[in-house]
């Protein structure tokens, strides 16, 4: 019923065509990788997800890697994330490296992995270190406050 295109990638086309939107309920799990257009996820994933635009939903899950132009998260990845504009939900758990040109992480978000800030001009690195008691620091790579 779906083929893989020459990438890999599990779909009905053969390939993620621009201008789609895709919607994936609660009661759907899907066993591969994907790609699509734009993507909101109320169901779960076991493989990568490659998309323009993805919504997770508080009950979506995604176990492998995910690429995107821009991601809104609100339910769990285990895995890596890159996307260019990233927003972090509060009920979101990340269990993964992350990669990201703009991010927003709302307070109470769950991230366990390293952040990496990436943009055409630099390949600049941040780490967030926080204390529940202390206000938020950001040290560039070089160790020094942002």
């Amino acid at each position: 019923m779906f083929g893989k295109d020459k990438a890999g990638s599990a779909n009905g086309k053969g390939s993620a065509r621009r201008g789609s939107f895709s919607i994936l309920g609660g009661d759907v799990t899907v066993t591969g990788n994907l790609a699509a257009a734009d993507l909101h996820l109320d169901g779960r994933i076991d493989g990568d997800v490659t998309c323009g635009a993805l919504v997770l939903g508080a009950e979506g899950r995604i176990a492998g890697s995910v690429t995107a132009d821009s991601a809104r998260i609100a339910g769990s990845i285990e895995g890596a994330v890159s996307a260019r504009e990233l927003t972090v939900e509060r009920t979101a758990r990340i269990v993964g490296d992350i990669s990201y040109e703009a991010i927003t992480i709302e307070p109470g978000a769950k991230v366990d992995g390293q952040l990496r800030r990436t943009s055409r001009e630099s390949d600049d690195t941040l780490t967030i270190e926080a204390r529940p008691e202390d206000p938020l620091r950001l040290i560039d790579a070089q160790g020094q406050t942002a």
